[in-house]
């Protein structure tokens, strides 16, 4: 088992920036890509951007040149950074690992992002 803690969420103007972290704890030995997807009312669940275990990076195209994942194995935790943050990136904020043989996946409590004036 995974399990998942988010932070970093808030309200941000038009043009800022955050950074959300996710801590992993568990079975984490066990995860092979872990992940940002994101959630607005009304809209169907998006991955945002992806990390695997040999380091390589997805973004969607949204996302591309403003966000970055990264890891700290270390820390056990993963970062997106976004910049130029449009209002249009408002949603829920979820962190996810997919484990084991079977790409189980595990989801946390999600954060919220609100780029508004």
């Amino acid at each position: 088992q995974v399990q998942l803690v988010e932070s970093g969420g808030g309200l941000v103007q038009p043009g800022g920036s955050l950074r959300l972290s996710c801590v992993a704890s568990g079975s984490i030995f066990s995860i092979n890509t872990m992940g940002w997807y994101r959630q607005a009312p009304g809209n169907e669940r998006e991955l945002v951007a992806s990390i695997t275990n040999s380091g390589s990076t997805y973004y969607v195209d949204s996302a591309k040149g403003r966000f970055t994942m990264s890891r700290d194995s270390a820390k056990n935790t993963v970062y997106l950074q976004m910049n130029s943050l449009k209002p249009e990136d408002t949603a829920v904020y979820y962190c996810n690992a997919k484990s084991g043989t079977d790409y189980r996946n595990a989801w946390g409590q999600g954060t919220q992002v609100t780029v508004s004036e």
